[in-house]
């Protein structure tokens, strides 16, 4: 289901807490088919043995630069090639600063300076030690040097202090290293993504609202981040964590929704409006609980603003996605729609399919017909939609 099966990845492991982590990491890199290889440090295996990290990647666990196991001696090289990624986790402040100097006086350094492969490095740190001008000037120079910096995040550490440094989970750092695989297709597009329901409020503790998740937004917003693009996404109440790297605007209603797309989309080369925003909203909310009658109860709607139709009417829109989420006659009504908003692409799906569910299926309509994506997980279906999306916007 994901782009590391069949992948061979080094996970090197330097001393730290956090070591414990990677030992759930191996196992979800296995699990998703990958061969991993590990290296550890001599601090490492104070943290955690070489016996586990053996289990868990079924395979033998190197430690030292003079491994005559490995053949002419030459572990530094011969581990390193036909890789496809090195991961460091964690990484420690001393590896980082070894990493921005070219130190090599360990196996797994040496390794790193060696390899023809890409580098990912998830820090693990004190926060005073995350945030040491040294710490941060050997950052900026692994960045610049092309090493993908995986967190960190703030949270307890095991000092007891609590602040930045914290090494991002197992299967955080997992989805980094999936993520590193794609293809950049969007590499310097800006990607305007609404995902969620909306909440109409009829007073302070009631609203209209429907049973959308977001999960499909989201995967949405993560495939285009993860295609090299600046995403912004726009979600309403919902109680997903956002995919990292990309910034998320919380809001309720349809007309918060409307006023946040427009206030963004004259900077988006994309809009993906995938958000199940409410057609309708009670004319007049209550500023106080309407109290239970002994009858019946009038509520009295009016239109939502037509976000999607909105900006594709604009002068100079930008490449426009809709969703449509459907119970019946679902390639009729989902090409009429594609039609009436005049949108190049229109992703459409069975409402009670889909709904809650972490898989979809969808039926792509744009100018040259229909194209079919069978079931398969929501982020799958999001990254072949990204993908038609790439196919279809104008070259320079």
């Amino acid at each position: 289901m994901t782009d590391i099966k069949g992948k061979r990845i080094l996970l090197g492991l330097s001393g730290g807490i956090a070591a414990y982590k990677a030992a759930e990491l191996t196992r979800l890199l296995a699990q998703a088919g990958a061969e991993v290889r590990v290296v550890m440090t001599e601090a490492a295996c104070r943290f955690i043995t070489p016996v586990t990290m053996q289990a868990l990647s079924g395979n033998p666990v190197h430690t030292d630069l003079w491994d005559a196991s490995v053949p002419n001696n030459m572990a530094h090289i011969e581990l390193s090639r036909g890789c496809d990624a090195i991961v460091i986790a964690p990484a420690s402040a001393d590896f980082l600063a070894k990493l921005a100097l070219g130190l090599c006086d360990d196996l797994l350094s040496t390794l790193c300076l060696a390899r023809e492969c890409p580098l990912l490095a998830a820090p693990a740190m004190n926060l005073q030690m995350w945030g040491n001008p040294a710490t941060q000037r050997n950052l900026a120079q692994l960045r610049a040097d092309g090493i993908a910096i995986l967190g960190p995040a703030s949270g307890d550490q095991a000092c007891g202090e609590v602040g930045m440094g914290r090494m991002l989970e197992a299967v955080e750092i997992f989805e980094e290293i999936d993520a590193s695989f794609q293809p950049k297709l969007l590499a310097g597009k800006r990607v305007l993504v609404t995902a969620g329901p909306t909440l109409e409020p009829i007073d302070t503790v009631r609203g209209i609202t429907n049973t959308r998740s977001g999960k499909m937004g989201y995967a949405v917003a993560r495939a285009a981040r993860d295609a090299g693009a600046t995403v912004t996404l726009l979600s309403g109440p919902t109680a997903l964590a956002p995919p990292r790297g990309l910034e998320r605007i919380d809001v309720s209603s349809a007309q918060e929704m409307h006023d946040a797309v427009m206030a963004r989309v004259a900077k988006a080369d994309v809009f993906i409006s995938v958000a199940a925003v409410a057609d309708y909203r009670p004319k007049e909310a209550k500023g106080h609980k309407l109290k239970k009658g002994t009858g019946e109860m009038m509520l009295e709607l009016q239109p939502n603003p037509d976000i999607l139709g909105t900006v594709a009417a604009r002068r100079r829109p930008p490449f426009c996605v809709g969703f449509a989420a459907e119970t019946e006659n679902l390639e009729a009504y989902a090409d009429a729609k594609r039609r009436r908003k005049k949108v190049p692409l229109l992703a459409a799906n069975l409402a009670q399919h889909a709904f809650g569910a972490d898989d979809n299926q969808l039926i792509l309509f744009d100018d040259a017909g229909k194209h079919e994506l069978p079931r398969a997980p929501k982020i799958v279906l999001a990254r072949a939609l990204i993908a038609h999306i790439a196919k279809l916007l104008p070259k320079k």
